[in-house]
């Protein structure tokens, strides 16, 4: 940052002293608190949070210093008020994939296409547009989240959402925008995996994975077994020969 864009030192005291005030407003929210939930204390929270990140982000612009403290981030759930004893729910799930392997992908498709003589849309294995509709088309999500290096897939962040709601939904009733108006202060429970979490506890001891990657090949198709033949084979056997188990690891 350029010295014409840091913060004065006046600026980074008043960002103190906000934080000073955001303590005392949160101290007192919770001395008078109503319950376990109460708004006020959750207000109060979450102006100490924006209190806190404001100054840490000064200070470091100011004086390449930081706090000790660790600001929570923006996906944390505000208190749940949906009904105590849900009728109904709704499961919302995203899984992040990057198409790491195109070929396998699309050689996976291929099979699907010559074991199906009826499978519509011709061809579409020779795209990877084609192909990943051929394969979420063929194979059930959880089963390509347990296979996804079959199919030539990496696997990113994940997570999922279960929701309560009032009465379950008409047939139909929200298919137009199925994941549009979703209330934070619904969910029941949420469940989330990533890379980043891995990170945190990352001990330097993976020197036999890093191994096997290596004698994978510089183009990492060594374990690539011909999927062009015996399209007999049954779709549903696990062709990395890798002999790891597969593993469902999507919605934990």
């Amino acid at each position: 940052m350029s010295d014409a864009a840091q913060p004065t030192a006046a600026e980074v005291r008043a960002a103190a002293e906000a934080v000073k005030t955001a303590l005392d407003r949160h101290l007192a929210a919770v001395e008078r608190r109503s319950g376990e939930e109460d708004p006020a204390v959750y207000d109060a929270f979450n102006e100490l949070a924006a209190a806190a990140e404001a100054y840490d982000e000064l200070l470091y612009d100011r004086y390449d210093e930081v706090t000790p403290f660790e600001i929570p981030g923006e996906d944390t759930l505000p208190p749940y008020t949906g009904p105590e004893e849900p009728s109904a729910l709704s499961v919302l799930i995203r899984r992040d994939y990057a198409v790491a392997e195109p070929q396998r992908l699309m050689a996976q498709a291929r099979r699907v296409e010559a074991a199906d003589e009826d499978a519509p849309g011709a061809g579409a294995s020779g795209t990877v547009h084609g192909a990943l509709g051929l394969l979420f088309g063929e194979f059930e999500p959880d089963e390509i989240a347990s296979r996804h290096k079959e199919f030539g897939l990496e696997e990113g962040d994940s997570t999922l959402w279960v929701t309560a709601a009032d009465e379950s939904a008409e047939p139909g009733e929200w298919l137009e925008a199925p994941f549009e108006q979703v209330d934070p202060e619904r969910v029941v429970c949420r469940f989330d995996v990533s890379a980043v979490f891995d990170e945190e506890f990352d001990d330097g001891g993976d020197d036999e994975d890093d191994e096997d990657d290596e004698d994978e090949g510089e183009d990492g198709e060594a374990d690539l077994p011909d999927l062009d033949e015996d399209l007999d084979t049954d779709l549903d056997t696990d062709l990395d020969e890798d002999g790891e188990p597969a593993r469902l690891e999507a919605d934990r």
